[in-house]
C-alpha cells in the first residue's frame, strides 16, 4: 500500500493540520481536496479505492509508513507513548483547558528534547500543530515567553524543519488559527522539496537541524542500495571538521536505508599509529555513528599493487625518477617529464627497483599517465605510488611503497561498493582526476557528492599543525580542551547532542562558511542549562567575611534542590552560620546600610565596612532581615559559610590557540600564537562538591558553567572544573 498514491480530503474550514505537516516532514507525498461538507471527518482516498477516516487515524498512518524517522517509535514501547500523547492533545483544542495543558507540557519538558525518546515523532507533530493551529493566541503566548520549554521546543521543531512548516502555516493557519486555506499562489507540488542535479552538481537545501529531512537528495540514489564511507586517515584525533562529514554520512545512510562503512586511509605509515586508530573510532562512536564494517586500505594493498602493474602494461602509468621539486615544476608548467615515453620493459624494471626499495628504486614513484597539458593541473599525471622504508601500524615491513590517497581512494571505492563518495569541496577540481582514474582501472564510477568544509573562527583544523602544538607542549595532549578535536571540546564541557545539531545545521551546502564558535556554545548552553545543577563558589584570593550580628549561634542545615526547576538534579545540603564568606568584589559594591540578598537565605542589612590601609575591605558587620523583600534589593550575592568542610576548587579558563580570526594562506600561524591560553583561579566551593563525578556538569551560580575535569580526591588537592564557554563573546585572557 505504500506505494499507491494518497489523496487527503478534508473540510476546508477544518484542516488536519498533523496529518498535513507529518507528510510534508516525512516527505510522504499527498494530493489534497479541501471541499467536503463543513463538519466531515478528514480521510484518505488510496488509489485501490480503500479509505481510512480519522485525522489521529491518518497521522498514525503517515507514522508506520514513514522511512527511516522512527516516525511511530523506535520500538512498541514508544508508539505506545505517543499514542499517550495523542491521547493528551486534544485538551489544547479546549479554550479553558489550553493553558493548563501548556503549563503540563513546559514542566515535561523541561528535561526532554522531544516528548518521545531522542527524535522527532508523529507525537512532537500533533502538538505542534495543535499549538500553531490557535493562531493568535499561540503567537500572544508566545511573546509573553511564560512557558520557557514549551517554547523552547517550539521553537527548536519550527527551525529544525523551517521550510515545510512555515510553507504549511502559510497555507492553512490565518491569525484566528486553522481555516480555509490562505489565498496565496503555493501550488501543492511546491511543497515537494527535492534537490535538483544540474550539470552533474547538486543543488542542497539545508540539513535541517537534528532530524533527517528529505530536503536533500544523493543523486541516483535508491533506498536499500546506497552505500557510503567515512574514510580519515589516523593520523590524528577527529576533529569538528570531520565530525561534519562522518555526520552527513550518517545521515544519509539513515535516509536511505543503506551501509555505512568506516574506512581507514592507512597509505602514509610515516604519520599513522594504532593509537590514532583506537581514538577515531572511540571519537566515531562519541557521535553516535553507528556502522557496518571498519575497513583498512591496508587491506587492498595487494590488489591496489596489481592494478598498479596492470596500468604499467597498459601503458597508463609510468615510474619517474625526476626529483621532486623539478616534477612539481613541471606539472605546473605542463612540461612531459623525461621518463613518460620509457617502455612498458623499462617501467616494469624500474617497478620492481621500488617494491625492493633499492637505492634506484627509492628515486622514484609511480605516475598516472593522463594529460599534461589539461588546464585542471590535477590531471597532470599524477603520483601513485612512492617508496616509504618506514614499517606500517598495521602490517609491518612487508612493503616499501605505498598507494598515494589519489590512487588508491577512487579504487577502494569501486572495490567495496560505495555508491556516493563525500568529499568536502576543497577537492572540486581532484573531482575530475577520481574519475578518470577509475575510468583508467576500468572499475565502476563512483558518485561523488560535494559539501562545504567546516571552518571555525580561530581555529587550526590542520592536522599537521595540530600535531605541531601537541609536540612542542602548547597542549596537553590531543584531548586538550583547547583543541578542536572532538575530544577536546567534549572535555571542555560540550555535549555531544549540541555538536551534532551544530552540524547539522550547516547541511550539505557548498558554501564555503566560518563559522563562530560562539554558536555552537549557545547550542550547548540551551541543552545543559535546564538540567545541570546549581552549585556556589567564592574566590579564594581577598574574599571578604561576613559577620552577622543575630546569625545562627551554632550552624544548621537545611536540604534544598539542587536546580530549583529540575528535579532529577537531586538535593544538596546547605549549611547556615554566623559568619560567611562572599566574594571580594561584591564587598567592594556594597554601602553601609545596604540591604542585600543572601542567595537560598534572604535578605541582610550591612552595617559596617572595615577596610585595610590601602583601603580594601576586608570585613563587613550585618544583622538578617529575612522578612526583607528580595524584589527591592540591587545586589544578589552568592556566600559560603565559614566552615572547614569548604572544597578548594581551580576553575580554569581558557582561550583561542590562535590571535587571528582568520588565517592567509600564506601566513604562518606560528606568528599568531595566543601567548595567553589558559587562565586558572583558586576558588572555595559548597562542601557538596566534593560529591562531583569527572565529566559532570555544573553552574556556579553567577559565575557560570563548568566541567569537572578532575574530582574530590583528598582536602589538599583541589577539585578541578572546566569552564564553559555560554556563546557570549569571549573575553581574551590576560
Amino acid at each position: 500500500m505504500e506505494e499507491m498514491e494518497i489523496k487527503l480530503l478534508f473540510a476546508s474550514e477544518n484542516p488536519p493540520l498533523a496529518v498535513i505537516a507529518a507528510a510534508k516532514v516525512a516527505d510522504i507525498p499527498l494530493s489534497t481536496d479541501s471541499s467536503l461538507e463543513s463538519g466531515s471527518v478528514p480521510h484518505f482516498a488510496f488509489s485501490n479505492g480503500l479509505k481510512l477516516h480519522g485525522t489521529y487515524v491518518l497521522l498514525r498512518y503517515v507514522g508506520r509508513i514513514a522511512s527511516s524517522l522512527n516516525f511511530y517509535g523506535k520500538d512498541a514501547f514508544e508508539s505506545g507513548q505517543i499514542d499517550e500523547w495523542l491521547d493528551y492533545i486534544p485538551i489544547f483544542s479546549s479554550g479553558s483547558e489550553f493553558e493548563a495543558g501548556c503549563s503540563y507540557v513546559d514542566s515535561y519538558l523541561l528535561k526532554e528534547t522531544f516528548l518521545v525518546g531522542h527524535n522527532l515523532s508523529i507525537a512532537d507533530v500533533a502538538l505542534w500543530s495543535a499549538l500553531a493551529g490557535t493562531g493568535q493566541r499561540w503567537e500572544s503566548l508566545r511573546k509573553s515567553k511564560k512557558y520557557q520549554n514549551l517554547m523552547r521546543w517550539y521553537n527548536s521543531i519550527t527551525s529544525e524543519h523551517s521550510s515545510v512548516l512555515n510553507a504549511v502555516l502559510t497555507m492553512y493557519v490565518g491569525k484566528r488559527g486553522l481555516g480555509k486555506p490562505n489565498a496565496v499562489k503555493v501550488k501543492e507540488q511546491d511543497f515537494q522539496i527535492q534537490s535538483t542535479i544540474a550539470n552533474g552538481e547538486t543543488n542542497e537545501k539545508a540539513i535541517t537541524v537534528g532530524r533527517a529531512t528529505s530536503e536533500i537528495d544523493l543523486p541516483d540514489a535508491e533506498v536499500g542500495k546506497v552505500c557510503l564511507r567515512f574514510a580519515p586517515e589516523p593520523s590524528g584525533y577527529l576533529h569538528i571538521g570531520h565530525s561534519k562529514a562522518a555526520l552527513l554520512n550518517k545521515y544519509f545512510a539513515e535516509k536511505y536505508k543503506g551501509r555505512l562503512i568506516v574506512r581507514f586511509d592507512d597509505t602514509n605509515p610515516a604519520k599513522e599509529s594504532n593509537e590514532f586508530v583506537d581514538n577515531l573510532l572511540k571519537d566515531i562512536e562519541t557521535l553516535g555513528i553507528i556502522y557496518d564494517a571498519v575497513t583498512y586500505t591496508s587491506d587492498y594493498f595487494p590488489q591496489l599493487m596489481e592494478m598498479a602493474e596492470n596500468l604499467i602494461r597498459q601503458g597508463k602509468a609510468y615510474v619517474d625518477d625526476t626529483p621532486r621539486e623539478q616534477m612539481q615544476k613541471e606539472r605546473m608548467d605542463g612540461i612531459e617529464s623525461k621518463c613518460r615515453n620509457h617502455t612498458v620493459e623499462k617501467n616494469m624494471e624500474l617497478w620492481k627497483e621500488m617494491i625492493a626499495a633499492s637505492e634506484r628504486g627509492l628515486m622514484c614513484c609511480l605516475r598516472g599517465k593522463l594529460d599534461m597539458q589539461d588546464p585542471n593541473k590535477s590531471l597532470r599525471d599524477p603520483v601513485y605510488y612512492r617508496c616509504n622504508p618506514i614499517p606500517h601500524h598495521r602490517i609491518g615491513s612487508k612493503y616499501k611503497l605505498y598507494p598515494t590517497y589519489d590512487f588508491a581512494c577512487p579504487f577502494v571505492d569501486a572495490i567495496e561498493g560505495i555508491t556516493h563518495a563525500l568529499r568536502s569541496s576543497e577537492y572540486h577540481d581532484r573531482n575530475a582526476q577520481y574519475h578518470r582514474i577509475q575510468e583508467d582501472m576500468g572499475v565502476r564510477k563512483v558518485h561523488i557528492y560535494e559539501f562545504s568544509r567546516l571552518n571555525m573562527v580561530y581555529t587550526l583544523l590542520s592536522k599537521r599543525k595540530l600535531l605541531w602544538f601537541v609536540q612542542n607542549g602548547k597542549v596537553d595532549g590531543w584531548d586538550d580542551p583547547r583543541f578542536p578535536t572532538v575530544q577536546g571540546i567534549v572535555r571542555r564541557g560540550l555535549k555531544v547532542d549540541a555538536l551534532v545539531q551544530f552540524i547539522l545545521e550547516q547541511g550539505a551546502s557548498k558554501n564555503l562558511n566560518l563559522m563562530e564558535w560562539d554558536k555552537l556554545w549557545t547550542i550547548n548552553k540551551k541543552i545543559i542549562d535546564p538540567v545541570c545543577p546549581r552549585h556556589t563558589a567564592v574566590i579564594a584570593e581577598c574574599c571578604v567575611l561576613v559577620t552577622l550580628t543575630d546569625g545562627p549561634e551554632e550552624p544548621f542545615v537545611r536540604i534544598i534542590p539542587r536546580h530549583k526547576k529540575f528535579e532529577g538534579a537531586g538535593e544538596k545540603c546547605t549549611t547556615y552560620t554566623k559568619r560567611i564568606w562572599i566574594d571580594h568584589a561584591d564587598a567592594e559594591a556594597i554601602s553601609v546600610n545596604e540591604e542585600v540578598t543572601l542567595m537560598d537565605w534572604g535578605n541582610a542589612i550591612i552595617q559596617e565596612i572595615k577596610k585595610d590601609e590601602t583601603g580594601n575591605v576586608t570585613h563587613l558587620i550585618g544583622h538578617l532581615h529575612l522578612e526583607g523583600s528580595v524584589k527591592t534589593t540591587k545586589l544578589k550575592l552568592t556566600w559560603l559559610p565559614e566552615t572547614d568542610e569548604l572544597i578548594k576548587l581551580s576553575l580554569v579558563e581558557f582561550d583561542y590557540l590562535i590571535t587571528k580570526k582568520k588565517l592567509e594562506e600564506d601566513e604562518d600561524f606560528v606568528d599568531v600564537l595566543n601567548p595567553c591560553t589558559k587562565k586558572e583561579t583558586l576558588a572555595l566551593g559548597d562542601p557538596n562538591m566534593r560529591n562531583l563525578q569527572r565529566g559532570e556538569i555544573l553552574q556556579l551560580e553567577r559565575k557560570g558553567y563548568f566541567r569537572c575535569d578532575v574530582p574530590f580526591v583528598r582536602p589538599s588537592k583541589p577539585v578541578i572544573l572546566f569552564a564553559i564557554p555560554d556563546g557570549r563573546q569571549q573575553t581574551v585572557l590576560r
